[in-house]
């Protein structure tokens, strides 16, 4: 099971921001055990990092940058994604990267707290409550 990890997700579990931070440390432990393949956008690890750094400082944040290198597959950003972004329905722009890097990169889902900008998604978007939810189901 392919899936991408929105910013917003990975960003709970790193700055543990309550009530969200459980369910996505939860579900980052199902790719640290290998029985999900996740997937991040490139352009979250600059976004990550540099929340991070603000948050927490530099070296933290280079930590845990890593952290996220050894963890998920990075799904790339070039032309063709940019060019897919500009041509999507997603009204944010950085939503509609993160959605065609997705697509690009071959993820089948995409996990986000932010469900509701991602209505226009190609791909099953959840939020990680809902993720958990459906794992078994979706295993099948």
């Amino acid at each position: 099971m392919k899936i991408l990890f929105d910013t917003n997700v990975i960003l709970d579990v790193l700055l543990d921001r309550k009530p969200f931070s459980d369910d996505a440390a939860f579900l980052m432990s199902f790719v640290e055990q290998s029985e999900i393949m996740g997937f991040i956008c490139a352009t979250t690890v600059t976004t990550i990092y540099y929340l991070a750094a603000k948050a927490l400082g530099h070296q933290a944040a280079s930590r845990h940058i890593r952290t996220l290198l050894n963890l998920f597959v990075v799904a790339p950003v070039n032309r063709v994604v940019l060019e897919g972004a500009a041509a999507s329905k997603l009204k944010d722009f950085e939503d509609a990267v993160i959605h065609a890097s997705a697509i690009h990169a071959g993820a089948e889902y995409i996990v986000t707290r932010n469900s509701a900008d991602f209505k226009e998604s190609r791909l099953p978007v959840f939020s990680p409550t809902d993720l958990i939810n459906n794992l078994e189901s979706l295993k099948e």
